[in-house]
């Protein structure tokens, strides 16, 4: 196809997920309610954290860091994935698709590294007791949290700057509810191959390194905590990072299936329904497993309760 017939695409239209109108309308009841459980969730840890000095400690501070991603995690996705449910044509200018597509690719990188960093430091808290202190101090734990920001938005950046260079000239129609980067691609009428390769290079780096340091980290924590003599200690080290393994295994086990394999191998209707559990369903499991498993958080709760149950009841007293 040469310049003179190239008619340039200023919009995409997202397709969604297509079907009859009870199926829309029920999809969309579910993701909004999903999505405000997250949002709500997400909030209230970083309420809680932020306001109980006892959970100023590394572990709760990776925690209120993975909560306020996971809201901009859900955020630069399911506004468009509800818009889909509700209208025929949902539309994005080409510069807001890119855009999306690296805010989206950026939080995930983050989401990966840091959950790699809080894997370490569950590691060094029942590896290495005696110098946790030292290994995973307050400004240590924010220098982590910060490098996993920071590593998170540039991993994507020169992916990004590829693709804001490629040529869009029709069909505009992207078969799924968000940016992703293959349905991107099959609508490019340029030569993707090096942003391809290099997309799929870089997604591949952060998500398998990120992968293998967490599980290298419980594969020593199940090590030593194996060898522990106490029944009770063994059962209380387990519990400590039974909840962030669970979320690790939903993770990694969507987004490797999704972003570690051949492009030629990728299926746009499986391709949105696995786009769902890392997009809708994680950022909901996240604070759900966290405050239902975790005592510390339950108790800050509790006691936050109490406090304003307090307040109240004297306020109601003096009027």
């Amino acid at each position: 196809m040469d310049g003179a017939n190239r008619s340039t695409v200023t919009e995409f239209i997202f397709l969604g997920f297509s079907g009859s109108p009870s199926l829309e309308l029920t999809l969309f009841v579910t993701f909004l309610t999903v999505y405000l459980l997250s949002l709500t969730g997400n909030t209230l840890i970083i309420f809680i954290v932020l306001m109980d000095s006892t959970l100023h400690t590394p572990m709760y501070i990776f925690l209120g860091n993975l909560s306020f991603l996971e809201i901009w995690y859900t955020t630069a996705t399911v506004p468009k994935l509800l818009a889909t449910c509700l209208s025929k044509v949902v539309t994005i200018s080409v510069t807001g698709c890119i855009v999306q597509y690296y805010f989206f690719f950026s939080m995930g990188a983050t989401e990966c590294i840091l959950l790699a960093v809080m894997a370490y430091d569950r590691y060094v808290a029942i590896c290495s007791p005696l110098h946790y202190s030292l290994l995973m101090n307050i400004q240590i734990c924010l220098k982590f949290a910060a490098g996993s920001w920071i590593g998170g938005f540039i991993a994507p950046l020169l992916p990004t700057i590829l693709i804001s260079y490629l040529n869009f000239c029709g069909p505009q129609k992207i078969n799924h509810f968000f940016c992703d980067s293959d349905p991107i691609f099959k609508l490019s009428c340029s030569d993707t191959f090096v942003v391809e390769a290099l997309g799929y290079t870089c997604s591949s780096v952060v998500i398998l390194s990120s992968f293998l340091l967490t599980i290298s980290s419980y594969g020593n924590i199940v090590a030593t905590v194996v060898r522990l003599s106490s029944r009770e200690a063994r059962k209380k080290a387990f519990s400590t990072c039974a909840s962030h393994l669970t979320v690790v295994t939903i993770y990694y086990g969507t987004i490797i299936f999704a972003y570690v394999r051949p492009p030629a191998k990728y299926n746009f209707t499986i391709g949105k329904v696995v786009s769902v559990f890392y997009c809708v369903v994680t950022p909901l499991v996240n604070p759900l497993i966290y405050t239902l498993r975790n005592q510390d958080v339950k108790k800050a709760f509790r006691k936050f309760l109490a406090t304003k149950a307090f307040f109240f009841t004297r306020k109601t007293e003096k009027l």
